[in-house]
């Protein structure tokens, strides 16, 4: 019986056992030399028994009062917000057990409140973050915007033209900003859905060359492609040239005219992994560590159009499909970016 598992309720039923065994005995050797008084003997007995009985059953309901209101304190406590309170439940049967689920309910509630100050820290420093990248873009676009009124008034048309074109840029760099950061809030939220299918990866490849083959051709950069015409995986083929567009635009931004990025792809026996390597200047060592985090930029940087955000939502599109990426790179020896997507297997 589950009932039994409890010591002090062995103890109780051991003590009504010994309370009623002590009287039976004693009723019995009374009757066996006293026969003329059995029924004084009964008499006196039977009540002593009960008193007995209902005194051992006192002592344990007391014990277990005090146990529920020590029960009481702490869970008052614990609303009061001390999170640590917990309820003391070192022994076993079914009100330990309901004892252990509360402390239970306690360490789920203490994570959820931590994951949700962890949220809450998150919003405010994304909040703060888009608060400090904005200034920049629409500071010059006032100051683009009074020029443009200014010359308006003296017919300057050339400038007019100028400054339009640069308010052009800014409200681009803005939009690119705002659509980072909300793919990235709903990778983190969990509100992507990753719809896998068989792509083949040359011709997802060769989107992303055709994406930057006019900006290539302008700055004297090229594109080469490698790998098997055949080589298919699942994945969700938007959302993965956009991450490879991402690190291809961004080995873009930092190399010369002259250079070039490299797409290999290919296959191991359980995985298959996309190389995007350019030759152009590197990433400084006390950079590469630091390069996925949002807003990250280096002080050695040259690009003063960067936001940020562009390696960042690549990595969260690779673990999002259950890859993984790294960076590998040597100052002025260029930069490589490993992606790695592992094969499933049916066992």
């Amino acid at each position: 019986m589950k009932i039994l598992v409890n010591r002090k309720v062995k103890l109780l039923f051991l003590q009504i056992l010994s309370c009623m065994l002590v009287f039976f005995l004693f009723s019995a050797a009374f009757i066996v030399l006293r026969p003329d008084g059995a029924a004084l003997c009964i008499l006196i007995c039977f009540p002593g028994m009960g008193i007995g009985t209902l005194a051992v059953c006192y002592g344990y309901f007391k014990e277990q009062n005090r146990i529920m209101e020590d029960a009481v304190i702490q869970i008052r406590e614990y609303i009061s917000g001390d999170r640590d309170r917990r309820i003391e439940c070192n022994d076993e049967g079914e009100l330990y057990r309901l004892f252990h689920e509360v402390n239970s309910l306690a360490a789920i509630l203490n994570a959820r409140a931590e994951n949700e100050e962890r949220t809450k820290k998150f919003l405010k420093n994304t909040i703060s973050d888009i608060s400090h990248q904005l200034k920049t873009p629409l500071a010059a676009l006032n100051i683009y915007n009074g020029i443009i009124q200014t010359e308006a008034e003296s017919n300057d048309l050339l400038t007019i033209k100028e400054f339009s074109a640069l308010s052009d840029q800014e409200l681009d760099r803005i939009e690119t900003l705002v659509q980072n950061l909300l793919k990235i809030a709903k990778f983190d939220a969990g509100a992507i859905i990753i719809e896998k299918r068989p792509e083949n990866i040359s011709g997802m490849m060769e989107d992303v060359k055709k994406h930057f083959a006019f900006r290539a051709a302008q700055e004297g950069k090229e594109i080469v492609l490698k790998g098997s015409k055949t080589l298919s995986f699942l994945c969700d083929r938007s959302w993965l040239v956009e991450a490879v567009n991402n690190i291809v635009k961004n080995a873009l931004d930092h190399m010369g005219n002259g250079n070039h990025v490299r797409i290999e792809w290919g296959r191991s026996a359980f995985v298959v992994w996309i190389i995007i390597k350019d030759n152009g200047s590197g990433i400084r060592p006390e950079d590469l560590n630091h390069i996925f985090k949002r807003f990250y930029r280096s002080r050695y940087s040259k690009d003063s159009q960067g936001i940020g955000l562009g390696l960042p939502l690549a990595k969260s599109v690779v673990e999002a499909h259950g890859g993984t990426i790294q960076a590998d790179s040597q100052p002025g020896d260029g930069t490589a970016f490993i992606m790695n997507f592992l094969i499933p297997t049916k066992l």
